[in-house]
């Protein structure tokens, strides 16, 4: 793949935090980027934010960047693994509060909305429970809500049946619930 020296230029210019070169850059692909992410999560304002935050993961990755592909292409590819992290961060969230009582789930919305301090102390103790939970269980929990498995597949890889899967799936959601309700 040939790449014009123009934007080899840009690159070199950017890693030496020439800023108006950066702002030229952002200012022409800001459009792009949001759009897309907008058109991914439908919220303008966290596509606001990621787009933002792709800016920020595109300085920092310029360094590494070794012209495998075009620098559209390689801004592309960074707000394509954003708009999938917020997806996973979206269902995870709808999914343990799907499973937990709703008194817990008023109380939690509390701390979402609240400092990030109370943020980090919910992923603490989230971290906490997946701890005590058997390894069987934070496996399939891990398979279904991170990465985003379906229960087929995860039965192949348990060498069980779909059924039993789904059974042990559920005792793992139950588990994990018991678990994050006694913890204070």
């Amino acid at each position: 793949m040939v790449f014009s020296q123009e934007e080899k230029k840009i690159v070199e210019k950017i890693i030496n935090k020439d800023t108006t070169i950066f702002l030229r850059f952002y200012k022409k692909n800001y459009s792009l980027v949001f759009n897309f992410i907008k058109a991914n999560i439908n919220d303008q304002l966290k596509a606001e934010e990621l787009t933002q935050d792709v800016f920020f993961d595109f300085i920092e990755a310029l360094r590494d960047f070794r012209f495998q592909s075009s620098l559209k292409t390689f801004l592309l590819t960074i707000a394509k693994n954003k708009v999938i992290d917020e997806i996973r961060k979206k269902k995870i969230k709808k999914i343990l509060f799907s499973h937990l009582p709703n008194f817990l789930v008023e109380s939690l919305k509390v701390v979402f909305i609240d400092e990030e301090l109370e943020k980090k102390e919910l992923r603490k103790k989230i971290n906490s429970v997946f701890k005590k939970l058997p390894k069987d269980y934070r496996l399939i929990l891990r398979l279904k809500y991170i990465e985003n498995k379906k229960i087929t597949d995860i039965a192949k890889k348990f060498k069980m049946k779909f059924k039993a899967t789904e059974s042990l799936l559920f005792r793992a959601r139950k588990a994990f619930i018991r678990i994050f309700n006694s913890l204070s």
